[in-house]
């Protein structure tokens, strides 16, 4: 294979990133980063495309005079669309997911929004399903509607202004937008509701080829005029491609980051329940993958107020036996566990402190254990991205889970899973560390743990004590 460097684009809700892959092995030769700060408007808050483009197209003038690109690949956070005027500009700035403004005419969206049965996407706040944003904006602005020649999933605006190529990838529209059937792989009813079924562009497989770089971007980077560029591929299931690729059935992957994603693989089958936040993934080939979210990052840098200490053996000791626990919801926006607002039990250690690290990361991994069990999780578990360092995380997964938790510890987890969309990438290399070997002696105390933070649920809230 000719082609040895793929760029990775990887624009997270936290961060927006470029990462550098080798291909003969997988390993990433450079990353570079730049905050994913919101625009507060006007006219509403959105996404700062054009300073993340400026950030990409030096970094991959400066990726290239070092090391050479042969290819360029995308992955971005999901709940995201664009809209392009017939110049191939926005027709209005990139809507950030977090807005509550959607709401104000959710009653409105809910005599279009196609059922979950037909989706698999649940009913969510804010702008977090793509369908729900589109209406508000066409409802704000009567001539959205009318300027919109091309609608586009968010990996694939950046693969238009690379190519000029506009497109839609499967994997994007699965992620809760309301605009996908998982099941048939063809767009759902709500396209056709929205009147934008001559606007929303080609769904397309990840793997794609999109097409090749514009003169202008070839002549600000130095790339070659030839330069492929894929399609692109939403991050979480970047980060599950890898594992679909090497591993055999059943496991789940736990995809963290702003949100830690749940995703199981040949799971035991089970009732869905969208009320808890869960829904139905599409992967990069095209197949349904039964999922459960929180905003894992979010809570975490909340709950620790931006102090993180890693507890001592001693530390995460004393939490257990002194039964110090948080109860969720500390984002009560998501998650299993939504609309309940988040409390302590037990006493409340202060910030900075090892036990307050401890009882954080015990509180990730009980959560996670419940989405794996909404998801009909089995096998073993692989965790990506920031909670595959946190090893108290990970001793409280194993233990109530009873499974075997494995890992992945790449510096930027989603960008092996973009690279692999090139056609001849060595998956051989693709190797998923072994289990942290911390035995368990503390096996039996985090069980308890458990049972007492399910109990201290129950009791806060009695009309659902199986919680």
């Amino acid at each position: 294979m000719s082609r040895r460097h793929v760029a990775v684009i990887d624009i997270g809700k936290t961060n927006a990133k470029l990462a550098l892959v080798n291909l003969a092995d997988l390993s990433e030769i450079a990353v570079v980063t730049r905050p994913n700060t919101v625009l507060p408007g006007p006219p509403y808050p959105h996404f700062d495309v054009d300073g993340h483009w400026a950030f990409l197209l030096d970094a991959l003038a400066r990726f290239h005079t070092d090391h050479g690109i042969d290819a360029i690949s995308i992955t971005t956070h999901g709940a995201c669309a664009a809209l392009l005027d017939k110049q191939g500009n926005l027709a209005t700035p990139i809507l950030d997911y977090e807005f509550e403004g959607p709401d104000d005419v959710a009653a409105d969206y809910d005599t279009i929004r196609p059922s979950f049965d037909e989706t698999g996407s649940p009913k969510l706040a804010g702008g977090l399903n793509v369908g729900a944003q589109l209406h508000w904006l066409f409802e704000m602005d009567r001539g959205l509607r009318e300027r919109t020649r091309t609608i586009v999933t968010y990996p694939q605006y950046w693969g238009h202004r690379l190519t000029g190529v506009a497109a839609s990838d499967v994997t994007s529209l699965g992620c809760h937008t309301d605009l996908w059937n998982p099941r048939k792989g063809c767009f759902s009813s709500l396209v056709d509701r929205l009147q934008i079924t001559d606007k929303i562009a080609p769904a397309r497989r990840s793997a794609e080829v999109l097409g090749t770089i514009l003169p202008k971007v070839a002549a600000h980077t130095g790339l070659r005029p030839d330069t492929r560029v894929y399609c692109g591929i939403h991050d979480s299931n970047a980060s599950l491609l890898p594992h679909i690729l090497s591993r055999t059935p059943p496991y789940s992957v736990v995809s963290s980051g702003t949100w830690t994603i749940c995703m199981s693989v040949g799971g035991a089958p089970c009732h869905l329940d969208q009320t808890k936040d869960v829904l139905v993934n599409v992967n990069a080939l095209g197949d349904p993958v039964p999922s459960a979210r929180f905003m894992g990052g979010r809570e975490h840098d909340i709950a620790l107020g931006g102090q993180n200490v890693e507890s001592t053996e001693a530390e995460l000791c004393e939490v257990l036996e002194t039964g110090v626990m948080l109860l969720p919801a500390v984002v009560p926006t998501a998650g299993p566990f939504r609309g309940r607002s988040a409390q302590w039990s037990g006493g409340k250690p202060a910030k900075g402190t090892g036990q307050r690290g401890a009882a954080v990361a015990l509180y990730l991994a009980m959560l996670t254990a419940r989405c794996l069990e909404l998801i009909g999780h089995r096998g073993e578990i692989v965790v990506e991205g920031p909670f595959a360092r946190n090893v108290t995380y990970q001793r409280m997964l194993r233990a109530i889970t009873v499974s075997t938790v494995s890992a992945m510890t790449s510096a930027t987890g989603t960008s092996q899973g973009a690279a692999l969309l090139l056609e001849g990438a060595d998956k051989s290399h693709f190797r998923t560390p072994a289990p942290h070997a911390a035995a368990d002696n503390l096996t039996g105390a985090m069980t308890a743990y458990h049972d007492a933070w399910r109990q201290a649920l129950a009791a806060v809230d009695c009309s659902d004590p199986s919680q």
